[in-house]
């Protein structure tokens, strides 16, 4: 019996030394330890909060839209490397054209107002609280029809759209200098490989 306690304490004694090393990065590190370093430490956002962007505007003299709309997660913000989600507010009678997100299913759930959605060859009424599953590479639009604005989040299951946003807009507050046709027409051939514009 002093035989087998004998085998079995010194194990017991180097098990903090084996775990001390592989935490501090020696030899023998667990790739476990290494990712939870690098591991997102997550965001807690409130409504008006993220990355608020106005869209240039199309023509001189026309200002961008009205209302930002705000990129809240996403590969710079928060470190998600899938998910991607903003939020945005379309006037009454504003839309969103026609569109198909060609590696990503959407998600988009409607806070407030009233809205037209035509999904695939459907069209529908959508009121607060309802939401929209949009699967990849089907055709999406959005149209406001209600009197006060038309309130939605959207997440995507994976990156991609975040990033013509960026290109076709500015960081609120700063001068948001004209898009022209030829360079709105550049950045949706850039980034074709994810959204595809049906109305062109």
């Amino acid at each position: 019996m002093l035989i087998g306690m004998s085998r079995w304490i010194p194990a017991v004694l180097l098990l903090p030394v084996a775990l001390s090393l592989s935490a501090s990065g020696a030899p023998g590190a667990t790739d476990e330890v290494a990712s939870a370093a690098n591991q997102p430490a997550g965001l807690i956002l409130q409504i008006g909060e993220g990355e608020r962007r106005v869209r240039r505007p199309k023509a001189a003299g026309l200002a961008g839209l009205p209302d930002p709309f705000i990129i809240k997660v996403d590969k710079l913000n928060g470190g998600s490397k899938d998910l991607v989600m903003g939020y945005e507010e379309l006037a009454p009678g504003q839309s969103i054209r026609p569109h198909r997100h060609l590696t990503a299913d959407e998600i988009i759930f409607v806070h407030a107002g009233s809205g037209l959605v035509f999904l695939g060859d459907r069209e529908a009424q959508v009121n607060a609280g309802g939401t929209v599953y949009i699967p990849a590479n089907t055709r999406i639009s959005l149209r406001n029809t209600g009197n006060v604005p038309l309130a939605i989040a959207y997440i995507f299951s994976k990156p991609g759209f975040e990033d013509i946003q960026r290109e076709n807009s500015v960081l609120e507050g700063q001068p948001a200098t004209v898009i022209t046709p030829e360079e709105r027409a550049r950045n949706e051939a850039k980034h074709k490989w994810h959204t595809s514009y049906d109305d062109q």
